[in-house]
C-alpha cells in the first residue's frame, strides 16, 4: 500500500485547486439567483488563477508522485500550463453566449474545470492507469459540455453521438492497457522504458565521457506488443480526430454550444496528443521505430482529407470543425519526426506548434459564437458578407486568426508549421514535408474565402451586430496578441518547449 505524502499532494496542486473551485462552484451554484450567474464565472477564473499560482509552487518541487504514477515535470508543467490558458480562455469566451441564449448555469464553468483536471492529468501521468482515470475525467465533462443547449435538437445530438464513439474508443484504450500488461507485466511507462535494455559494457566517449553500452531485447511477444500499441493509439486518435476516427468531428462541433466546439477542439486534443508524445516516444521509446509508418500515414491523411473537405463547407462551425482535422495532420508530421529521427526537435515543434493552435483556434470559435447570434442562427460564410464595414474591429480580428491558421508569416501559425516542417526535414521525410506544405496551400483558399466575404462583398452582415462584452475582448486580445508575439519572438516559448521535451527519452 502506497503512502501519500505531503510532496505527493504538492506535486499535483494544480489539480487539486482546480477540482476544489469546482466543487465550490458546484455548492454555491442553487444560491445565485439566475440574473447574477456571472459570479461563478469570476470565481472559475479566480480558480484558474490559482492553479497558476499552485503551477509556479510545484514547479520548484519537481518529482513523482503516489508511487510514481504522475510526474511533476517539465513536460507536466508546460502541458498545465497550457490547459489552464485554455480554461480562462474559454470561461471569457462563454460568458456572453451563456447569458444570450438563457444557459448560464454554474454546472457550465465546473465542467470546464473538470475537463481541465482530467487533461492535466492525462499529461502527467507516468501510468496507464492514470492516464485512462484522466481520459474518463476529461471525456465525461466534455459528453455533457457538447450537450449544453439542452433544448437544441442539434447540440443533444452532438452530445449523443460524442458519447457513444468516445465510449467506444476508450474501451480500445484500455483493452490496450489490458494488452500491454498482459505482454509486459507492467502498466508504468518509465518501466516499460527500459525493460528488454541490458548492459554489456562500458566506453570512454569523446571529450572522456563514460558511455554505458547496452543492447535491447524485445520483451514478450512483439506481434501482441503490435496489437497492444495499435489498440491505444485508436483510442487516442478518436480524440485527437484523425483520419480514419474523425468522422464524429464536423457534426459536433457543428452542434454543440460554439465555446464548448473551440474547447473540445483545443483541450481533449492537446491533452491526448501529450498522452501519444508521453506513451509512444516515452514509454515505448525502444519500438517507436516500429510504429513510425503509422504516425506517417495518419499524417497524410488527416491532413489531406481535412483540408480537402473544408474546401466545400458553407458553415464557418463545420469549416473550423475540417480545419481542427487538418491540423491534427501538422501535429502528427512533427510526432513522425520525432519518431523517425531526433525526439527532442520534433517534440519541441510539436509541443510549440500546439500552443500556436490553441490560440488561433479557440479565438476563432468564440468569435464565430458572439457573431452567431441567440440560437446560433448566422454560422454560415454567407452570414459574414460586410462584416468589415458594421464591425472593422472584429473582422481584423477574426482575419489575424483566420491568416494564423493558414500560416502566414508574422503569425504563430507561420512558425509553428515551419518548426513542425524543419524537424521533418532533418528527419529526411523530404516526401512528408512536401506533401505538408501542399496541403498548407491548398488550406489558404478556404481561409480567404471568409476574410474576402468580410472584406470584397458589399451588402448586410446577418451576423450578431451587439456591442463585444469586455471578458470577450479580453480573450481576443490574448489570442490575437499572442499569435503576434509567438510570431515575432518566438525564443522565450520555443526555449521552453525544448525543455519540456527533455523528459523523453
Amino acid at each position: 500500500m502506497t503512502t501519500v505524502h505531503a510532496v505527493d499532494i504538492i506535486r499535483v496542486l494544480p489539480e487539486a485547486v482546480l477540482t476544489g473551485f469546482a466543487i465550490l462552484v458546484m455548492i454555491l451554484d442553487p444560491f445565485i439567483p439566475a440574473n447574477h450567474k456571472t459570479l461563478l464565472a469570476w470565481l472559475s477564473l479566480a480558480g484558474v488563477v490559482a492553479a497558476e499560482a499552485a503551477l509556479l509552487r510545484t514547479s520548484f518541487s519537481p518529482g513523482t508522485a503516489f508511487g510514481g504514477s504522475v510526474s511533476a515535470d517539465s513536460f507536466s508543467f508546460y502541458f498545465i500550463f497550457l490547459f489552464l490558458l485554455i480554461a480562462a480562455l474559454t470561461v471569457l469566451g462563454s460568458m456572453d453566449y451563456l447569458e444570450r441564449d438563457n444557459i448560464n448555469r454554474g454546472e457550465f464553468y465546473a465542467l470546464v474545470l473538470l475537463a481541465t483536471v482530467g487533461a492535466c492529468f492525462m499529461a502527467a501521468s507516468t501510468e496507464l492507469i492514470m492516464v485512462f482515470i484522466g481520459l474518463e475525467i476529461s471525456s465525461i465533462s466534455t459528453y455533457i459540455l457538447a450537450g449544453f443547449r439542452r433544448h437544441d435538437t442539434k447540440s443533444n445530438e452532438a452530445s449523443l453521438k460524442y458519447f457513444l464513439l468516445g465510449s467506444f474508443a476508450t474501451a480500445f484504450f484500455l483493452y490496450g492497457i489490458a494488452f500491454v500488461y498482459g505482454v509486459t507485466g507492467t502498466t508504468r511507462l518509465v518501466t516499460l522504458s527500459q525493460q528488454g535494455l541490458q548492459i554489456v559494457g562500458s566506453a570512454q566517449g569523446t571529450g572522456g565521457a563514460h558511455q554505458v553500452l547496452s543492447v535491447y531485447h524485445p520483451v514478450g511477444d512483439p506481434g501482441l506488443m503490435s496489437v497492444a500499441m495499435t489498440l491505444l493509439f485508436v483510442g487516442l486518435a478518436f480524440k485527437v480526430s484523425t483520419v480514419p476516427f474523425q468522422v464524429w468531428t464536423p457534426d459536433v462541433y457543428q452542434g454543440a454550444p460554439a465555446p464548448v466546439a473551440g474547447f473540445l477542439s483545443v483541450g481533449p486534443k492537446a491533452a491526448a496528443f501529450a498522452v501519444l508524445l508521453r506513451v509512444f516516444l516515452g514509454g515505448f521509446a525502444l519500438r517507436r521505430m516500429d510504429f513510425s509508418m503509422v504516425w506517417i500515414a495518419s499524417a497524410v491523411l488527416t491532413m489531406s482529407l481535412g483540408n480537402l473537405a473544408a474546401l466545400w463547407q458553407s458553415n464557418a462551425k463545420r469549416l473550423l470543425a475540417y480545419s481542427a482535422i487538418a491540423h491534427a495532420g501538422y501535429v502528427l508530421v512533427g510526432i513522425s519526426a520525432a519518431a523517425v529521427g531526433g525526439v527532442a526537435e520534433g517534440t519541441s515543434a510539436v509541443l510549440y506548434y500546439l500552443l500556436a493552435y490553441s490560440l488561433m483556434n479557440l479565438g476563432a470559435f468564440v468569435l464565430i459564437a458572439h457573431l452567431a447570434g441567440a440560437g446560433e442562427r448566422r454560422s454560415d460564410v454567407e452570414d459574414y458578407v460586410g462584416l468589415a464595414y458594421k464591425k472593422p474591429g472584429v473582422a481584423a480580428c477574426l482575419t489575424v486568426l483566420l491568416l494564423s491558421l493558414a500560416g502566414l508569416p508574422t503569425t504563430a501559425g507561420f512558425l509553428g508549421k515551419f518548426y513542425v516542417f524543419r524537424a521533418a526535414i532533418h528527419s529526411h521525410l523530404i516526401g512528408l514535408t512536401v506533401v505538408a506544405v501542399l496541403n498548407s496551400v491548398v488550406s489558404v483558399y478556404y481561409y480567404l474565402r471568409l476574410v474576402v466575404v468580410m472584406y470584397m462583398r458589399e451588402g448586410d452582415t446577418e451576423t450578431s451586430t451587439a456591442a463585444v462584452p469586455w471578458p470577450l475582448r479580453a480573450a481576443l486580445a490574448v489570442s490575437v496578441v499572442g499569435i503576434f508575439y509567438l510570431g515575432l519572438f518566438p525564443n522565450v516559448f520555443f526555449s521552453l518547449a525544448g525543455r519540456a521535451a527533455s523528459p523523453l527519452p
